[in-house]
């Protein structure tokens, strides 16, 4: 009996051994490592609650002044509220706090809108006023634009009065006020979101404002955030350029940022083509703004832009809310104006240079061949990938990023030469899309291409694609589990070569 006693007791103890021998073989996931964090590395995340859509930056005194839709009371409700951020570089953010709160009259919450400073006083608030003119469901439920200002450098608004500057003119959809000066005319011009309309209105003074024309798009759904700037071309030419957020579902398109190239007459826009273009081709680039180069003295060269990194399918459903936190927005990116084989034009976008001081280490990896899968040496969570990718008969070229051990979980960013598309796949990550419907991002590339250059941002939660020149771009979010950090090459009906390939680890902004 004792005999006995003593093996069990021995098969107990190796037993035991056997279990903690095999938990810390096994990779953790987030769930289990409360060490670990969904926040983003170097991308801008809300810091606590809510966000969404942003705001158009303003340069001031060698300070960009960035605002934001933000709710406090998240999830529970109640509305947004513009929170402040400023940047010396479009990297490192500082919060600045709440610069126009809710509910302080009686017109709710402040939703999108736009701000300007007001450097020659044409309002009579003072020279250099921040002026914001934001869309606010008012009293009778309809949509109103009310202007706020401040006087303290952008810090705190206060409500110019509780009539709006702009009436609603009896319509459902009346949102986003862009705000532009006109150089022409010499006079301030007013795009609004209404409906599947963008309205034209002019002002001398901020504050009455003549409606002027409007520019009816067509099947890409109730738009919104409108935008417009002109740019040169590579080619020397100035052309304008109107950008909307909307949903082309209808036409197999993106639900990003729709733009237009053209002419603005002062009064309205004239577009060079009905169809509009897309400046990017994932599911997460929504509520797009465009700013200026606050350093730049060439305004005409290039423009920056920023988008909110969310969906609303699973805006509410994603990992981030145990942390307590709930938004992120992409990189900003510089975007140009280039001249096309065919003669048309269209807007290239690359990461700002400035993201390259958050490089930490590189590995660099010459000249790969690759017939199948091939795994690199390198892993990580958080870095820049770059390749050159060329191929003759392959029909799938690409990379899987944060693939498990087992290989069972990845994403993979891809050129499908044989049926001309680029693309991004999710599903096999944790994506919170319960329907399914939005689990492979596509943009169309020509199917007699053989070469291409890919630009990849991978941080904890989003991937962003810049191929070739940045005329596609990919952004998206994905949510791996942490252990999930290799790196993999395919190549499927063919040899591939993968050429100057670096990944180049990226520190955090935050501590």
């Amino acid at each position: 009996m004792k005999r006995k006693w003593v093996i069990t007791l021995f098969s107990l103890f190796v037993l035991l051994i056997s279990l903690l021998f095999f938990q810390l073989l096994t990779p953790t996931t987030p769930s289990e490592d409360e060490t670990y964090s969904y926040r983003a590395d170097y991308h801008f995340t809300v810091p606590d609650n809510w966000k969404n859509d942003p705001q158009r930056p303003v340069y001031f005194n060698e300070t960009y002044h960035y605002y934001y839709l933000y709710n406090k009371d998240y999830p529970d409700g109640n509305g947004t509220e513009w929170r402040h951020a400023t940047s010396k570089d479009l990297i490192h953010w500082k919060d600045q706090g709440i610069a126009i709160p809710k509910y302080k009259n009686e017109n709710g919450d402040p939703w999108s809108g736009s701000i300007v400073v007001d450097h020659e006083n044409t309002a009579g608030f003072g020279e250099d006023t921040f002026i914001a003119i934001v869309t606010q469901p008012s009293a009778n439920g309809q949509q109103e634009q009310y202007l706020w200002y401040s006087t303290n450098n952008g810090q705190t608004f206060k409500n110019y009065q509780d009539e709006p500057v702009l009436p609603n003119p009896g319509i459902a959809d009346f949102r986003d006020p862009k705000i532009i000066w006109d150089e022409t005319s010499d006079k301030w011009v007013l795009l609004m979101a209404e409906g599947s309309k963008i309205g034209f209105y002019k002002s001398e003074n901020l504050k009455d404002w003549e409606y002027t024309g409007g520019f009816q798009t067509d099947r890409i759904g109730i738009i919104e955030c409108p935008d417009l700037f002109p740019l040169q071309s590579n080619d020397g030419s100035i052309k304008w350029i109107m950008g909307v957020s909307a949903n082309g579902a209808a036409q197999e398109k993106p639900n990003t940022y729709a733009y237009w190239t053209g002419n603005f007459n002062g009064e309205t826009f004239i577009p060079d083509h009905k169809k509009p273009q897309w400046l990017d081709y994932g599911f997460d680039w929504y509520g797009a703004v465009t700013f200026e180069d606050g350093k730049s003295r060439n305004k005409l060269n290039h423009r920056y832009a920023l988008a909110w990194m969310n969906n609303w399918s699973y805006a509410n459903n994603t990992p981030t809310l145990a942390e307590e936190f709930n938004g992120q927005d992409s990189i900003v990116r510089k975007i140009e104006l280039k001249r096309d084989k065919q003669g048309g034009y269209y807007l290239a976008s690359q990461p700002i240079q400035e993201l390259g001081q958050q490089i930490e280490t590189t590995d660099s990896y010459p000249k790969i061949e690759v017939d199948g899968t091939k795994a690199l040496e390198t892993v990580g969570d958080v870095y820049l990938l770059k390749a050159d990718i060329s191929w003759n008969q392959a029909e799938n070229i690409g990379i899987r990023l944060r693939e498990s051990s087992d290989e069972n979980r990845h994403l993979d960013v891809g050129l499908f030469a044989k049926e001309g598309y680029s693309y991004v796949n999710r599903e096999f990550t944790n994506q919170p899309d319960h329907h399914h419907k939005m689990l492979e991002s596509k943009a169309p590339m020509d199917q007699q291409q053989k070469n291409a250059h890919l630009k990849i941002l991978v941080d904890k939660t989003s991937v962003e694609v810049f191929i070739d020149d940045g005329k596609i771009t990919h952004s998206n979010l994905f949510f791996p589990l942490q252990a999930d950090q290799r790196i993999s090459l395919f190549s499927e009906g063919g040899k591939a070569i993968f050429e100057n390939l670096e990944v180049q680890k990226m520190n955090a902004i935050h501590d």
